[in-house]
């Protein structure tokens, strides 16, 4: 006799409360899944994105909000810091390398980031077509920004002030692609990477025209006393032509460059002791450790994924007593069928194991729906995020510790069973089936 056959015939006599208890342990399996998934891919995302950066140095502010604008580009900048500041920082003996970044303009949601060629290096990034920008106004463009603009080399992209959909347009300031990256799984894939002297030109602003500037007697008569030298400053003295620059010709205003912040690599350990101490007393600058601010982000999201977790343990647990519960209650009203099957020639062994062999039937299902449920969430929710940031989750992927999930839902099954299985075991045949 085939104790499977037995098995499921028992289930499909009690299908509403054992798709119950299916559907209660998967829903829990399902939880937990997702938050393997999605803690193993959100911790391999910022252990890549974060490698090779030691500190990042911006403006005062909330270091956390810099670290996720300045390495993750999920945030707002704190702010802007005086190229001048970045260069001294730079030549500090401490610094190995220091990558500054203008940030300020998106195409199409993506983020424009002005910087050198050094943070495609950094990335470990390589070329799928074209060349790297070697002059003003022109741009390379990441994998994932090409592939959902269907942007390739030659093409032209005109960025919008802001870092989020519908600012201003600079029409007047169109970028050339001139290199397309491969993908890398990684935060420059959704970047369009440019120079940073094309990012202060964009943001420059416009010189005045001829006829604003005056003329004649009007304009060899300053307004004060020092209104000549004043104007003299910020002519710039020269020319283009190297010539001093006429009364009548139109000068461009300058503005101050400045970076949003630089990604610091340590030339030596101590740098971690003595550089984010040096650089937080300056008052215009701060520094921020990617991995402490990482570190504190998980724990503000901890208390959250904690209660989530805990919640899912709940239902497995519930799930095993309401195993129980059907298993115990399915046991008494069956005493006469087991006895039946005892005189027909089943063993005690044999009755023992076709109850255990129940509880493991329901909980493989469970564990079985739950593993897919969970990627299948996961998976919805990868897609939804991604549609609103590039913190794409993907449930195509199996985490660590998933298998012993499985095992642990037949270890519910199993223990859910023992007892009924035990009863099974002792059921008395002759007083049974006395009873008529």
């Amino acid at each position: 006799m085939n104790l499977a056959t037995l098995a499921l015939a028992f289930l499909r006599a009690r299908l509403l409360a054992s798709l119950m208890q299916v559907l209660l342990l998967a829903i829990g399996l399902a939880a937990i899944v997702f938050l393997l998934l999605a803690g193993a891919q959100v911790a391999e995302r910022v252990s890549r994105d974060t490698r090779g950066i030691d500190l990042v140095v911006g403006a005062k502010g909330s270091p956390l909000q810099l670290v996720l604008s300045a390495v993750f580009h999920v945030d707002t900048p704190t702010g802007n810091i005086p190229l001048d500041e970045a260069l001294a920082l730079r030549r500090h003996p401490l610094v190995r390398q220091a990558i500054p970044l203008a940030l300020g303009d998106t195409y199409a949601g993506y983020r424009i980031v002005g910087t050198e060629t050094a943070l495609v290096e950094h990335f470990g990034a390589r070329l799928a077509d074209g060349a790297l920008w070697s002059e003003p106004m022109q741009v390379v463009v990441g994998a994932t920004v090409a592939r959902e603009r269907g942007l390739r080399v030659g093409d032209t992209v005109v960025g919008s002030h802001g870092l989020g959909e519908g600012g201003t347009e600079h029409d007047e300031h169109p970028y050339r692609v001139t290199g397309v990256l491969a993908a890398t799984g990684g935060v420059v894939d959704r970047l369009l990477l440019t120079s940073l002297e094309s990012v202060w030109s964009v943001h420059a602003p416009p010189a005045p025209a001829a006829a604003d500037v005056p003329t004649g007697p009007a304009a060899a008569k300053p307004a004060s006393g020092h209104a000549h030298d004043h104007a003299h400053a910020h002519a710039g003295g020269k020319g283009a032509s190297g010539k001093e620059a006429g009364a009548g010709a139109a000068a461009a205003p300058t503005m101050p460059r400045e970076v949003t912040a630089l990604l610091v690599r340590y030339a030596s350990p101590i740098a971690a002791a003595q550089l984010p101490r040096q650089v937080n007393a300056r008052s215009a600058l701060q520094a921020a450790s990617p991995a402490v601010e990482s570190a504190r982000l998980v724990r503000l999201l901890g208390v959250g994924v904690e209660a989530l977790r805990v919640f899912a343990w709940v239902l497995i647990g519930t799930a095993g007593i309401a195993l129980f519960i059907s298993l115990f209650a399915a046991m008494n009203e069956r005493r006469r069928d087991l006895a039946l099957l005892r005189s027909l020639g089943l063993t005690r062994a044999r009755l023992f194991a076709l109850v255990l062999l129940e509880g493991v039937l329901l909980c493989a299902a469970g564990g079985a729906l739950g593993l897919a449920g969970g990627h299948l969430v996961t998976e919805w929710v990868g897609r939804h995020v991604r549609a609103a940031s590039d913190w794409a989750l993907t449930g195509a992927v199996w985490a660590p510790g998933e298998g012993w999930l499985l095992l642990c839902a037949l270890a519910v099954g199993l223990f859910a069973a023992l007892l009924p299985a035990v009863l099974a075991y002792r059921v008395d045949v002759a007083r049974e089936l006395a009873r008529g």
